[in-house]
Formats: C-alpha cells, structure tokens, sequence
C-alpha cells in the first residue's frame, strides 16, 4: 500500500525540488522499516504473544523472581550499532515479559496495583501509532482528554467550568492541586509568602509530604492529624490543630481529605471536613488515588464518597481501581481560573492564540508542569466507552465484596485475626501463635507473605497498624473472584502453620541431643 501511494505523491511534488526518479540517499534513511510486510507478521506475532499472556493469566505464577543470569543478560554495553528486529523481539520474549510486576493475575492483591485490560491494550497501540503531543495544539488527541476530564466531572459533581488534567498519577496530580491551593492564599509570584501549613490524617499517603516539599513549602509544613480507631481523621484532633497554628502565628490553608487510606482503606468523612473548610476558608484538597472510584459502586460503598463534590481540587488515578494500563492519573480543580494563573506561561516559541495547528487554546500545558504531554486519555476513552459506568462501578464493588468476604474467612480462622474493618477494597489481617510474642510474630508474617510471593500463589504485601506488621490485601483486580480469595487464605493459613513447624524443629533437635 506504501509504495501504491508514494508515486503519485512524489510527482504532484516534484516541483518543490525533489525530481521525479530520485529516491532517499543514504543519509536521509527513515527509521521505518524497509520491509513493511516482514514487519506486519513481526507485529501480529507479537500482538498474539500479549493476547495469549493476558487471556492465561491466571494460569501463570502470580510473581516469578529474575534469575540472576537474566539480570546479567539484560547488563549490556551502549548499543552503537544496530541489532535486528527480531532478535530484538526475541530478547524481549525471554529475559523481560516472563517476569512482569504480576498485576495482571487474579491473586495479586500487593498494593494498590490495577489490573489493566486488553482493551486498554489495544489503545495504546493506537496512541502510540498516533504519536501525539497533547500538550497543546489542535487536534484530535485534544478533544479526547477534554471529553474525559468533562465525564469526570460529572462523575464527581464538579461544576462545568471545573478545570482538569491527566497526569502520571495521584502524586504529580497532587502537587498540581496544591499549587494551585498555594496560589489561591498567598498570590502571584513575588508576593509575600505567609508560612502556609496543610492538614491531613495520619493515615494519608507519603506522597502529601513530597508534594509540600517539591512547592516551596517543605513536609513539615504538613500537620499530622490522629485518626480515630477506625482510622478515619479525627475532626476534634484537626480543629485543634487549626487553632493552634493561628495561635502560633502560622496560616493554614488546605486540608487533605483521604478518600480510601492506602493502609486500611478508610475514608474519611469528607462532607464534615467540607464544612470545617467553609467555616476556615480553607481550601479542601481530596486524595482519591483509588478510593474516588467507590463513587461508581453500590450504595453500600458509594456513600463513603459522599462530600468528594465540594472539594476544591480533587486527585485521583485511573490505573488503579478503573484497571486502565500504567499510567493515568488526574486532577480536577474547581476554580479554573485559579488553576490556570498558577501553570499559564506563554513564550514566544509557543506564540499566542492562533489558527489551525496552533489554535486549540487553552493548551493543556498551561494547567501543569508538562508541555511534551503523551495521548494517555485514548485508553480512559476506549474503557469508558467499552466498558461504562454501570459495568465499571459493579467491578468496584465486587472488589469491595471480595475484600468483606476475606475478612470474614479471617475472622472464623482460629489462627488469623482481622487488624482493621475492611470498609472498601482492602483487607489487614495477620497470622497468631498464642506461643510468639510481638516481634516474633512480626517476623512471621512478613516470613509468609515472603513465601507465597516466591512460590507464585499470591501477591500480598506488608503494613503496620498500631505498631504491628499486617498481611495487607489491596483488592483493585477485575480478574479476581471469590475463589481466589478463599485459595489466598488456605495459603496464608498452611504457609503460616508451616513455618511454625520449622521453626520448632531446632528445638526439638537440640532436646533430643540433650538427652
């Protein structure tokens, strides 16, 4: 088809200075390849290599470890010369893809890793064909994220003149917020910079204190506030600790809500953090890495969500618990205006409004950081389109379910005990030995979730709570089913029982000599 179409081109242009019969010269080589048909059957092979890995995905070992030698053989010195294709391919199909982070499996409840789908797949191909720049511009790429950021702010309640952005994820999409934020009590670039102090709980992400370091303000800026037993922010705790900072000549002017806390869960009750925001004239900032999203489930986990619309800016990952591909992020913020004077810069090499090409203003660059921007909304569009809302929020909300029916298999174990309500998506519980104390038990639990990583049945990961280490389930898995849940807990309970065994044996060992 190329070479069908090439003649005519090159003879309705042969007057701009490029004869009729001349062909590329050596130095003016593309790098697209010089045999579009081989390069087709590579393509499809390897389409159907991904295909087969997604599709058998629950046939495959969760987690499988790099072999040393793999490790080396990816250690190679600076490719100067060129490898072809296909070994290329070849090296990849052996020494990267069998040995992937494991989220795609059903039992990978590590974190607060999404799924992905094959979807999502599919439009990244199609992103990645495109090759666009949606830091600005006009065209189509635009009107996609556009489109995505106006469906999430109905999702979330947000008014229609709300501004937004995709971003990297919740990290990057919260230090935009709170720039924003930062603006919005202490002015243009110049003014006089009050000591600005933010409040979240003592359960919220790390990633808070990161933001307040990369703005200017530094982590200690962030005020750590108790959480009740149920981990939720403590509304006495923050108000007290407003009045102290006003006491103490500081100004404060946001509070972080968290929308599902990565250790537990737990949301806090943002609808009477919105209202302490309103009496204080400060800015309520919501992290919803995950948690957002319980807005799409059933009633029994969608009230949790209940405030999100009055915040003033609100993050939130789409690669989480909406199982879109790595990565997405985003960010929606009320007062668009606000928004904009906080990122807006014009060089002259951008120029000023135009036409054609160079229309399409506002420029998504002017919302946050970046100006070369990847075409990530392509695959929130395919999902959401695809898959809509109501199949969507029903995924969430057999997660939720999931999540409720592990802590119930936990709390009829005799040796596991539920460490925190499982009131979303995750679930903390650890494995008891009425013979160990704390530390020992400690080195217990991490020894099992250590082992079933290793032997490839199931990905948890590890927390405290209160000072104890907690086996931590974080289920974000549209693959999962209740099945895997009950398989998960038979693991734990055999690895645990099992690692008892082998630590009593010394004991037995050096009695018997003794004897």
């Amino acid at each position: 088809m190329t070479g069908v179409m090439a003649a005519p081109f090159i003879v309705r242009h042969a007057g701009v200075g490029m004869p009729e019969e001349a062909g590329p010269a050596d130095g003016e080589r593309s790098l697209d390849p010089e045999d579009w048909k081989a390069f087709r059957h590579l393509a499809h092979r390897l389409l159907d290599v991904c295909i087969d890995r997604l599709e058998g995905a629950r046939d495959e070992p969760v987690w499988r470890a790099v072999p040393p030698a793999t490790k080396q053989a990816l250690k190679t010195g600076l490719p100067r010369g060129g490898t072809p294709l296909p070994r290329v391919c070849e090296d990849f199909l052996s020494l990267i893809f069998p040995y992937p982070t494991g989220n795609i499996h059903p039992r990978f409840f590590g974190w607060v890793h999404g799924t992905g789908t094959a979807t999502a797949m599919l439009a990244e191909l199609c992103a990645a064909a495109m090759n666009s720049n949606c830091g600005g511009r006009d065209h189509a790429a635009i009107y996609v994220e556009r489109q995505v950021i106006a469906w999430c702010r109905e999702i979330f309640g947000f008014p229609e003149t709300a501004s937004g952005l995709l971003t990297a994820g919740t990290s990057s999409a919260t230090v935009i917020a709170l720039t924003a934020a930062r603006r919005a009590h202490s002015g243009p670039p110049g003014a006089a910079r009050p000591h600005l102090v933010a409040y979240a709980s003592a359960e919220a992400h790390a990633a808070l204190g990161k933001a307040l370091e990369l703005i200017g303000l530094g982590s200690d800026s962030l005020r750590p506030v108790p959480v009740t037993p149920d981990f939720r922010m403590d509304l006495d705790g923050l108000r007290m600790a407003i009045a102290a900072d006003r006491a103490g000549g500081c100004t404060p002017f946001c509070v972080i809500a968290t929308a599902g806390t990565v250790n537990t869960g737990a949301f806090d009750d943002i609808a009477a953090i919105a209202e302490i925001c309103a009496e204080q004239r400060l800015w309520l900032h919501v992290d919803g890495a995950f948690g957002a999203w319980a807005r799409l489930a059933d009633p029994a986990w969608r009230c949790l969500t209940r405030g999100i619309e009055r915040a003033d800016s609100l993050a939130f990952d789409f690669h989480k618990w909406m199982y879109v591909q790595y990565d997405c992020g985003a960010v929606l913020i009320r007062d668009e205006k606000i928004h904009r004077a906080a990122f807006s810069r014009r060089p002259d090499y951008l120029g000023p409004q135009g036409a054609a090409l160079a229309g399409g203003d506002p420029w998504y660059c002017e919302y946050g950081i970046d100006l070369s921007r990847g075409f990530r909304a392509l695959k929130v569009w395919f999902t959401l389109r695809e898959f809509g809302l109501a199949r969507l929020g029903a995924k969430i909300s057999d997660n939720c379910r999931q999540a409720r029916h592990m802590a119930a298999l936990v709390e009829r174990h005799p040796h596991l005990a539920l460490l925190a309500p499982a009131v979303s998506n995750i679930c903390c519980f650890r494995y008891v030995a009425a013979e160990l104390g704390e530390p020992e038990l400690d080195a217990l639990n991490a020894a099992i979730v250590a082992r079933l990583q290793e032997s490839g049945i199931v990905a948890f990961s590890t927390t405290r709570l209160r000072g104890r280490l907690a086996i931590r389930a974080a289920i974000a898995n549209h693959r999962t089913r209740r099945e895997d849940i009950a398989a998960s807990i038979a693991a734990v309970a055999a690895t645990g029982g099992e690692l008892l065994r082998e630590r009593r044996k010394p004991a037995s060992g050096a009695t018997r000599r003794r004897q």
